[in-house]
């Protein structure tokens, strides 16, 4: 029996002013496909999502200063730390790029999940 081919959506999402962690949610559920009526948990039948503006996302509290991404080299010694501040400067689509990684279950469809999400800074 031949499968069917899965019909994927495009969603666009302007960021501009959406506080970080409720876009994420949002786009973590386009991914997995839970805004389908065709959702079945063990196929990976999610959107194509595309961000914008993810530069002007709100950050909210004292998250700029107060929130660390890790990084471990896995030597002694080897631990780095940078602020969420640092990170919006360098590159703003890392962090919303993190959140919705974060938000995704931890399976093998994660990765693929990950491929179909594009975030720009225009």
């Amino acid at each position: 029996m031949p499968r069917k081919p899965i019909n994927r959506n495009t969603t666009t999402i302007d960021a501009t002013g959406e506080s970080v962690g409720r876009l994420a949610t949002k786009i973590a559920m386009m991914l997995q496909g839970k805004n389908r009526v065709d959702y079945v948990q063990y196929q990976d039948r999610g959107d194509l999502v595309e961000v914008r503006n993810a530069a002007k996302v709100k950050i909210t509290g004292k998250k700029l200063e107060g929130k660390h991404f890790y990084a471990y080299s896995g030597y002694p010694g080897g631990m780095r730390k940078t602020q969420l501040k640092d990170v919006m400067e360098k590159n703003p689509a890392k962090a919303l790029e993190s959140a919705v990684y974060s938000m995704l279950p931890k399976n093998r469809q994660r990765k693929d999940r990950m491929k179909r999400l594009t975030i720009k800074n225009d």
